[in-house]
């Protein structure tokens, strides 16, 4: 399978062009190595690092989607191995949110 259409299909992304771009710009990496080619296939057991809005995510594939279901399909295809996301921190997204001023 495609790792544009995976992406998608697994809603990491909300449109399968965002994943194409995602991809040719080599921001996603497939078991540590960067992937340039939207086209290249992915393969049950690999692990795909994904920078998305809310965090960077590592996921390892454990089934192929058959479509873009519901939210808990996309889930079950799907192991996340990072319970918690790391933020981007080049936009000090690391620090806490301000709560007001005193």
């Amino acid at each position: 399978m495609r790792i544009d259409k995976l992406l998608w299909q697994l809603r990491l992304t909300r449109s399968r062009s965002l994943a194409h771009g995602l991809v040719e710009a080599g921001h996603v990496r497939r078991n540590g190595t960067r992937v340039v080619r939207a086209s290249q296939d992915v393969a049950i057991g690999d692990t795909l690092t994904i920078p998305l809005p809310g965090g960077v995510r590592v996921i390892e594939l454990v089934a192929y989607p058959v479509r873009r279901g519901p939210p808990a399909e996309a889930r079950a295809c799907y192991r996340a191995l990072d319970p918690h996301p790391v933020r981007g921190i080049a936009a000090g997204e690391d620090q806490p949110p301000e709560r007001g001023h005193p």
